[in-house]
């Protein structure tokens, strides 16, 4: 084509003349200024996928934004929100929301996890807030504290956790600023405690006054609890995430059902290192699962464990599933890796190398005593005691909050510590206050020498309080609990572990019973497991019956126990007894054939 002074277009389909006349003479001005053309252009103007210019393709598609290596249209909904708005950074909200006296959207729902705050409607139109106590130490004023808060704006009660924490429930939107307030004037945090968070550090309830441990790890589990709260990449996870410190005493912390758990051990000469404490690594404990924690062929120094576990946690973070909820806990990363690829990646992020020793270098772990959280105990220090409480089933009324605090200050140090059974210890009482101190703690309602039944029974919140949970656990437990312990007499304890979902917050498959609450003809019912332990227990329940409604269970457990103190070997555990038989058999002494 030419124009009428002859001079020849470029051939531009769609253009007009004029508009052909225009950009051959931009173009040629361009040229003749000696510029650059533009990225993605050749020489000649023409817009297309040329890499002849040497520069950037403007024409090629724009890469997508990345989070944590997952493209943005990939990520599910909570890494969504999380990459929207860093849910630390929402003080204001809370104040807004406090103001207006209003429950969040779903994002901020879950953002105010992240301060501790769980809006749990519609199993309560209200807050349920969830704290830190590192290792599971308080003090009685912090106790005190706590109790004028659930007096003041909650419930009236506080929730012992199997995470050695510290719940308190039906807080109103109004409150919840005076809550966190309350909670920083206390000395005492709930930053991180729930959504994809470190969760609180677990420590053996009697460490550093165990004659039978072999190091004290509450100064390592503080150690941690304040590394995460003033590193904020220990933040959003991609899903939660448990730690335990175990001094290999006389107590368990389940430090086998932890996505990291930490286990003093000891070496003796002739093993390429020096004789001493030292502390092997376990990985990707989760009961709900199915998976206890395995020893990953590590051995670390006791000032090395602190830094070991936040370099698995920063590669956790940094590679972890974001895209689908059900496969974004550590156990699945592992599992896509092996255990020595993730280990070698965690090493990388050290100022030391890992010692590899293999588990058989160290001495066994010594027995654990399962009844040692509840009862009088001799401490290490000579002259002095602690006194393991039954709380049953977590739930402390302010009225026994206030108590509990004033015996650990009139015959203790002031001291309070939790355990993973729902339960509490008083530490540090002179034997000449013991006698009072029990007289003190009867008066309160607590017991310290409970049925062997109760003693071990742990609960999670239910449906009283959670909208996954599909019974009222705590009430069942309790209720099987006490008929098992008034009918039968048992010597050694039995674990009775009740949850209302497959989350499995109790941790049912770890039980000498567990029972996971599900709906039975429109009733509410259990699932019962049996025969699950940890540590040199170690193993997970096996299917008794597959549903069976509460108001069935208590007469099939009745038939069960009492099979088991007339059938029994002598000395023999009722754990012993449920793994010396097979389910069938099982099934046959309580009677439940037609109910399977």
């Amino acid at each position: 084509m030419e124009t009428q002074n002859n001079t020849a277009l470029i051939d531009m389909p769609g253009f007009s003349i004029a508009q052909q006349q225009y950009l051959q003479g931009f173009f040629a001005g361009v040229a003749q200024r000696g510029v650059m053309p533009f990225a993605g252009q050749t020489a000649g103007g023409q817009i297309a996928n040329s890499a002849t210019s040497g520069a950037a393709n403007q024409a090629a598609e724009e890469a997508e934004p990345m989070w944590f290596g997952t493209p943005l249209s990939e990520l599910c909904r909570e890494e969504r929100w999380k990459q929207e708005e860093n849910a630390l950074d929402i003080w204001e909200k809370l104040v807004a929301h406090a103001n207006e006296d209003k429950a969040p959207a779903p994002d901020d729902l879950f953002r105010f996890k992240f301060h501790g705050l769980f809006y749990v409607a519609p199993a309560q139109d209200s807050f349920m807030l969830r704290l830190r106590v590192p290792g599971g130490i308080l003090s009685a004023h912090q106790l005190r504290g706590l109790a004028q808060m659930a007096a003041d704006w909650g419930c009236g009660r506080a929730d012992l956790t199997t995470r050695s924490n510290v719940q308190i429930r039906e807080f109103q939107p109004k409150d919840i600023v005076r809550v966190l307030s309350k909670v920083q004037d206390l000395g005492m945090t709930s930053r991180g405690s729930g959504a994809d968070n470190i969760r609180n550090i677990t420590a053996s309830p009697v460490t550093g006054i165990d004659p039978e441990e072999l190091y004290d790890v509450a100064p390592l589990a503080d150690a941690l609890n304040r590394y995460i709260l003033n590193s904020r990449d220990m933040y959003g996870l991609p899903r939660k995430f448990n730690v335990a410190f175990d001094g290999g005493g006389s107590i368990s912390v389940l430090a086998d059902t932890n996505d990291i758990g930490f286990v003093a051990v000891q070496v003796n000469d002739g093993h390429g290192i020096p004789a001493g404490v030292y502390f092997r690594v376990l990985l990707c404990g989760i009961t709900g699962h199915k998976q206890f924690a395995t020893d990953c062929g590590v051995l670390l120094h006791p000032d090395q464990t602190v830094a070991v576990a936040a370099a698995m946690i920063r590669v956790f973070a940094e590679r972890g599933d974001r895209t689908d909820r059900k496969k974004a806990r550590l156990k699945y990363l592992v599992d896509r890796w092996g255990t020595e690829k993730f280990v070698a990646k965690a090493e990388k992020l050290l100022a030391f190398p890992l010692i590899r020793v293999p588990a058989s270098a160290c001495e066994p772990r010594r027995p654990i005593d399962r009844a040692g959280h509840i009862g009088v105990h001799p401490q290490s220090q000579p002259g002095l005691h602690y006194i393991g409480v039954s709380v049953p089933v977590g739930r402390l009324p302010v009225d026994q909050m206030l108590a509990v605090a004033e015996i650990a200050e009139s015959c203790g140090t002031g001291e309070v510590r939790l355990t993973v059974w729902q339960n509490l210890i008083l530490p540090n009482i002179p034997t000449a206050k013991l006698e009072a101190a029990k007289a003190a703690i009867l008066a309160a309602g607590l017991s310290f020498e409970a049925g062997t039944v109760m003693s071990g029974t742990v609960a999670c919140t239910g449906n009283k309080g959670c909208r996954y949970a599909a019974t009222d656990t705590k009430t069942h437990a309790v209720t099987l609990a006490r008929l098992l312990d008034n009918r039968f007499n048992i010597v050694q304890p039995v674990n009775l572990h009740v949850t209302g979902c497959p989350h499995s917050c109790a941790q049912h498959y770890v039980g000498d019973i567990g029972l996971m609450g599900v709906k039975v003809g429109g009733e509410e019912g259990y699932q019962v497991v049996i025969g699950g332990g940890s540590d040199s227990d170690q193993s997970i329940a096996r299917e008794l019956i597959p549903a069976i409604k509460f108001s069935d269970l208590p007469p099939v457990m009745e038939q069960l126990f009492d099979s088991y103190t007339t059938r029994r070997h002598e000395e023999e555990t009722f754990l012993g007894f449920t793994r010396r038989h097979s389910i069938a058999e099982l099934q046959s002494f309580c009677a439940i054939k037609e109910l399977v």
